[in-house]
């Protein structure tokens, strides 16, 4: 079952927390979340899901910024978020996905438990030009039966944008740099 806006509201401070909070965002079922003023990205031509890649940071001027298909853009959504005992989730606002924006591109769902800013997996099918601060996506929550194990992983508690993490799961110590190979042959 999904929240309504009204209970969304009634339980704030406490299964559910937004910081900085805005009635004007909250709708229906769901509340707006807004795109913080700076992306992350990948400096690899090829990522390695087993390495730490390479980053690189944009601002976002306030007369906006032109992203381009076929690159992904890491994001930060300007609120933090706290839920317990409920399944929060985000999905693009249907006037972003009109524009043939994407606000992510697997990592829609969270976790109970989950406390931190959601890292946005931006890409777009055309050319287009984004500004900060602008709602771009929204949060929603469902109800959760059964006992609740709260999330405590690598993202927990996060500050800031969040490129892949994913390289720690090999186990082995990893190396930021790409090998380059000189071969005069």
């Amino acid at each position: 079952m999904i929240l309504s806006g009204n209970e969304i509201r009634r339980r704030l401070d406490g299964e559910i927390q937004i910081e900085p909070y805005d009635e004007a965002n909250l709708n229906p079922n769901s509340y707006n979340l807004c795109l913080h003023n700076e992306l992350i990205v990948y400096e690899e031509v090829v990522l390695d899901m087993a390495k730490e890649n390479r980053v690189r940071r944009i601002e976002i001027p306030s007369d906006g910024l032109v992203i381009s298909p076929n690159h992904l853009y890491l994001g930060r959504t300007v609120e933090k978020t706290t839920t317990h005992n409920l399944v929060p989730q985000i999905e693009g606002r249907s006037s972003i996905g009109r524009l043939g924006m994407f606000v992510h591109v697997t990592a829609g769902f969270g976790d109970a438990g989950f406390s931190g800013y959601w890292t946005l997996e931006i890409s777009c099918i055309q050319p287009v030009r984004i500004y900060p601060g602008v709602p771009i996506c929204q949060i929603f929550y469902h109800e959760l039966t059964g006992e609740v194990s709260e999330y405590a992983s690598k993202y927990q508690h996060n500050r800031d944008i969040q490129p892949s993490k994913l390289f720690q799961e090999f186990g082995h110590a990893h190396d930021p740099q790409l090998p380059l190979q000189f071969d005069n042959k």
